[in-house]
């Protein structure tokens, strides 16, 4: 068997055995983070899916702000609660992943569908020690984020504003768009049948 050659080069681009996690980063103590990821593994992803009101005391038990009729599916998976806030009446659908290493607030009447993934964290691709960051992504009411969809560390997404299956969005997006694709763009303006309400 040959020697891994690698073994005595000088690394450039990734040196991860230098990477540290920054003090506070979580916003919470490590024995508090554990607790978390054990009660969603168990309690929160076992738990019937008709069981809304549970999840949302869950959540806001460890630091969430859950508003009203807020309907959780038992799959999704959300990293920090304690830095979420979802608003009235949205809905986050099945094997959603938030990934709340920064702060996500979603609006009001917002639908995050099934396998999308809200990412707030990334990592500094110009630092050997692939220094961690956060960015907060803020979701407008009323927002449709589509299937399968993901969203890039620090972006808005406007009100009212549709985003389409399979998209990944990379900057931010105005209000009443309908944005497809990856990179997403815009491609329309969302028209309502009923241009009464609201």
């Amino acid at each position: 068997m040959e020697p891994d050659s690698t073994a005595t080069q000088t690394y450039r681009y990734q040196r991860l055995e230098d990477f540290r996690l920054p003090a506070g980063f979580r916003g919470r103590p490590a024995w508090f983070v554990q607790l978390w990821w054990i009660v969603q593994a168990t309690l929160f992803a076992m738990s019937p899916q008709f069981l809304y009101g549970w999840r949302r005391w869950l959540l806001r038990l460890f630091g969430a702000k859950i508003g009203a009729g807020v309907i959780i599916r038992s799959s999704v998976r959300i990293t920090n609660p304690w830095k979420l806030t979802v608003g009235d009446y949205c809905q986050i659908g099945d094997y959603a992943e938030l990934y709340t290493l920064g702060e996500i607030e979603i609006g009001t009447r917002s639908v995050v569908s099934q396998r999308s993934y809200i990412c707030t964290g990334s990592h500094d691709h110009t630092s050997p020690t692939f220094d961690i960051y956060a960015k907060k992504i803020v979701i407008e009411p009323e927002v449709w984020i589509a299937t399968d969809v993901f969203v890039a560390p620090g972006l808005r997404i406007g009100r009212g504003a549709v985003i389409g299956a399979r998209s990944s969005v990379f900057k931010d997006v105005p209000p009443a768009t309908i944005s497809i694709g990856s990179p997403a763009r815009v491609v329309g303006m969302r028209q309502m049948k009923d241009s009464s309400i609201g």
